[in-house]
């Protein structure tokens, strides 16, 4: 079975907790510092999940005021 790298498995977490309301639209994500505590590895993997999940389209970054949950409905 092949190993999931860390910014998969930290994607995949995200999308699961944003399908499942955890983190509702409009939610402010944890802090990259808290992610990468949760989650016990450095700041690029996380970073790179962010990435991924920001070109889905589930996220976006705002500079300086942090990363938030996209509103699935908004743009219709």
């Amino acid at each position: 079975m092949p190993r999931v790298s860390d910014r998969q498995r930290i994607a995949q977490d995200i999308r699961d907790k944003i399908s499942s309301g955890e983190y509702a639209p409009g939610d402010k994500l944890p802090s990259l510092r808290e992610m990468t505590g949760h989650y016990g590895v450095s700041a690029e993997p996380v970073r790179s999940a962010l990435l991924i999940l920001q070109a889905e389209g589930l996220i976006e970054g705002h500079q300086g005021k942090g990363t938030y949950v996209t509103d699935p409905n908004r743009g219709s």
